[in-house]
């Protein structure tokens, strides 16, 4: 992928943006209309409001320009979407970064109002119900209107549904301390941006699971070259990011940036630093790995240095002044970071057998993205706009199928609309760029497909997908999968488990049946880039590829914002091992669509 897309694939922090940011950003205020909609739902206020404040929230979040610039010198007339009303209340975010008016509205509600809807299985009509109803307002207070039996006896609920609730709780409890990528991530570039300009910094680098590429973190681990550890561990608790020192030492310390993310120091000498850096970025087990291989030069490594083992008489140690010193001096090849987890990465490192690891760079186009067709936030024209200035050669859309009713699925007649369009959009570009027309097809309970093959004969991929029923029998579910990704004309597999991080888990599937059908069939399995969703999961991608099925890395864009997100992709792809090769959106345009239609080719004509 163009260095274009690189440069502007650190996308905004839906949470955290605001801990290195001043002024309230589109996202921000995007969020504020939305909560403002849940709250007056909450209400039972008129739904037409509710919509406006929706409708607010996603032209907001997909406008394409600076918004918040344009709310800032009152220039927002002749936006669709945006009336007087917004535009005030815009502006009034842009210059004040806040909005009274959200502020009054939430005075109205318990404080633990909005933890009520990152549980799984309870909407805003529920919610409203059990605040009208029990005065719940808060986790608490709905676990223990479960628990005492009350909010099963509410019209609608009953025990099953007061279960699958509690289990929603019990999930999210489980994890309230992790953080998905895009959280963390512009934190992790904000603090490193304020280590590596310090003047007392000669080096600085991000440790631990982030810099493994671990799909949530539980805190971040920076680490600092310097001979003035104390200047720098007085910086880094003065960052106006930070909301509480936890502790504070000469060499290191811990904070807590916004919605309690930890985030600790260590300051070492410059000769330490490799060793430190190795040390922290871990995993465990890979550095035991790498410690028992010392031993058998006859060296001791811990975080600090390489030194003679007591008692052994080891060989000279050579000179270490980087990660790749360290591993060169073990008879290894540096490897990626990413790989870090003693699943073969050390072997394979002294054989000289390590992959050379995909790249954000490598990417050339991404499927799987929607449009206001379905559930985007954006139209066809300003999402392939979106893509030719990142510098892409192809865009594939995959609007939603007609099951998915509550997406706005789109039926045959809308489908075969909007494959036409897509035709007459494409003869207006050069021959550098196409959009690809695709659809993400429902899985029904059977294994069957939302369209027919008449109807899926006539687009350039189908992305097969699970939507609903993710409570059926593990066997049951695999079944139906395998069922779907069977028929010839499925390309790829979409977001295999369902899961969504840290707010629910995953569907019980047979993974490793599915990859086998995969590959048996010559289906692609997609990687969701949705930080969201980053399925399927980087643990099962070895054997996948050991079985020579490819990937697409596809980020499920519903914005044009949503195309950066391949970069969580492509962090997935690399730390289940994957090249460029096992990637089909590797390919230049010229060649893709020879790996679109790959599987078609596979089946037999008829007659032979």
């Amino acid at each position: 992928m163009p260095s274009s897309l690189k440069a502007h694939c650190l996308p905004a922090c839906t949470d955290l943006r605001e801990v290195h940011t001043p002024r309230m950003t589109a996202a921000d205020a995007a969020d504020v209309f939305e909560k403002i909609a849940l709250l007056l739902e909450i209400k039972g206020e008129n739904p037409f409001k509710i919509r406006a404040y929706r409708t607010g929230a996603e032209v907001v979040e997909g406008y394409a320009g600076d918004i918040m610039r344009l709310a800032a010198e009152n220039q927002l007339g002749g936006i669709k979407g945006i009336g007087e009303a917004l535009r005030d209340k815009l502006h009034e975010m842009a210059t004040t970064g806040r909005l009274g008016f959200f502020e009054e509205l939430k005075a109205e509600f318990p404080p633990g109002i909005f933890e009520l809807f990152h549980i799984q299985g309870l909407g805003p009509k529920g919610i409203k119900q059990l605040h009208d109803e029990l005065g719940v307002g808060s986790v608490a207070d709905l676990k223990r209107a479960i628990e005492s039996g009350a909010a099963a006896q509410l019209a609608g609920f009953g025990e099953k549904k007061a279960a699958k609730i509690l289990e929603g709780i019990a999930f999210r409890a489980e994890h309230v301390s992790e953080y998905r990528q895009d959280q963390v991530m512009p934190v992790v570039e904000a603090v490193l941006g304020a280590l590596r300009a310090h003047p007392a910094v000669s080096r600085a680098e991000i440790c631990g699971s982030y810099r493994r590429g671990k799909e949530v973190v539980h805190d971040l681990d920076f680490l600092a070259a310097t001979k003035k550890p104390g200047e720098v561990i007085d910086a880094f608790v003065a960052l106006p990011l930070v909301e509480t020192v936890i502790a504070k030492g000469g060499t290191k310390a811990s904070v807590r940036v916004a919605h309690g993310l930890q985030c600790d120091l260590r300051a070492v000498e410059s000769g330490e630093f490799p060793f430190a850096l190795n040390y922290f970025t871990g995993s465990k087990e890979h550095n035991v790995a790498l410690r028992q291989r010392a031993l058998t030069f006859g060296w001791s490594l811990n975080e600090y240095a390489l030194s003679h083992a007591e008692g052994r008489k080891g060989k000279a140690i050579p000179p270490v002044h980087d990660e790749a010193d360290l591993y060169r001096a073990l008879g290894l090849d540096w490897p990626d970071p990413e790989l870090r987890e003693n699943t073969g990465e050390i072997e394979a490192a002294g054989r000289g057998e390590l992959p050379r690891l995909v790249l954000l760079e490598n990417l050339r186009g991404v499927f799987h993205n929607h449009t206001t067709a379905s559930d985007g936030r954006a139209t066809l024209e300003e999402m392939a706009a979106a893509a030719q200035e990142l510098g892409l050669q192809y865009l594939g859309i995959a609007d939603h199928s007609r099951s998915s009713f509550q997406a706005n699925g789109l039926d045959a007649t809308r489908l075969k609309k909007q494959i036409k369009q897509i035709r007459g959009l494409n003869e207006t570009f050069d021959d550098g760029f196409r959009i690809f027309a695709g659809s993400e097809v429902d899985i029904l309970k059977d294994g069957a497909l939302d369209f027919g093959d008449e109807v899926l004969a006539q687009l350039d991929y189908v992305v097969a997908s699970v939507h609903n029923l993710f409570n059926l029998p593990e066997a049951e579910q695999t079944k139906r999968i395998i069922k779907a990704i069977e028929n010839p004309h499925v390309t790829m597999l979409g977001h295999v488990t369902g899961r969504l991080l840290c707010q629910r888990p995953g569907y019980a599937v047979n993974i490793a049946d599915i990859i086998d059908a995969a590959a048996e069939t010559g289906t692609i399995i997609e990687i969701n880039a949705s930080p969201w969703r980053l399925d399927m999961d980087w643990r099962w991608w070895k054997l996948a590829k050991e079985r020579g099925v490819k990937t697409s890395i596809n980020p499920d864009a519903h914005s044009v914002h949503g195309l950066k997100d391949v970069v969580f992709g492509v962090r997935i792809a690399r730390k289940g091992w994957l090249t460029r090769k096992d990637v089909i959106n590797c390919l230049p345009l010229g060649e893709v669509e020879t790996a679109l239609r790959a599987k078609l080719a596979r089946q037999p004509r008829d007659g032979a």
